[in-house]
């Protein structure tokens, strides 16, 4: 699928075939892709949690409001990130870069992150974000339907995932064949309503 068409058909799908298995081909294909999503310093903190196990996913469920797409869908994935991979060997991330030019990031990565636990956390979440939208436009181009979920228990889910104390939890992604289309976008704000041209306008 084209890339664009991609963009603009991915929808938020609430209904799944419960009985619809992704081949595991198909899911690394996607997880693969998102992988090659940006990070800063190219830290790759990002961590997909897939979880298959159907007592848990029943578990998640009612941490997650009852929201059936996060059992029905064939692939339910729980978007985390090690906010402390800037300081486990950072020289891994730049491992095949130039040496000067990995000295120079490995070098400056400490003093960008040390004691700045706010950043720490916003450089997690950027990188979750960028990943999830990649993730989901993938599936769109393979043939799935996707859904992010934020409404669910993030200390029960974290709890039930066993979420180290040095990560964060992100959205939910539920993905899998839906069975009914989402509603129509209910509306759009203008091109210019988003679109700032230089700065914003003075009071």
């Amino acid at each position: 699928m084209d890339t664009f068409d991609a963009i603009y058909k991915r929808r938020s799908i609430k209904q799944y075939d419960p009985n619809f298995e992704m081949p595991d081909a198909d899911l690394r294909k996607i997880l693969e892709a998102a992988m090659q999503a940006p990070t800063s310093f190219n830290i790759q903190h990002w961590r997909f949690v897939v979880v298959k196990d159907k007592a848990l996913r029943a578990q998640i469920r009612a941490a997650g409001n009852d929201q059936a797409q996060i059992t029905d869908a064939s692939i339910l994935i729980v978007m985390t990130a090690d906010v402390m991979a800037w300081k486990k060997d950072p020289a891994r991330y730049w491992r095949d870069a130039p040496a000067d030019v990995a000295k120079l990031l490995v070098d400056w990565m400490g003093p960008f992150h040390e004691g700045r636990d706010w950043l720490q956390r916003d450089e997690a979440m950027r990188s979750i974000g960028m990943a999830m939208q990649t993730i989901m436009l993938a599936a769109k181009a393979m043939g799935y339907d996707s859904c992010p979920m934020i409404g669910f228990d993030l200390d029960k889910v974290g709890e039930l995932v066993r979420l180290p104390k040095d990560h964060v939890i992100g959205p939910l992604i539920a993905i899998g064949k839906g069975t009914k289309p989402a509603w129509p976008k209910p509306g759009q704000l203008s091109f210019e309503q988003v679109v700032i041209q230089d700065r914003f306008a003075g009071e």
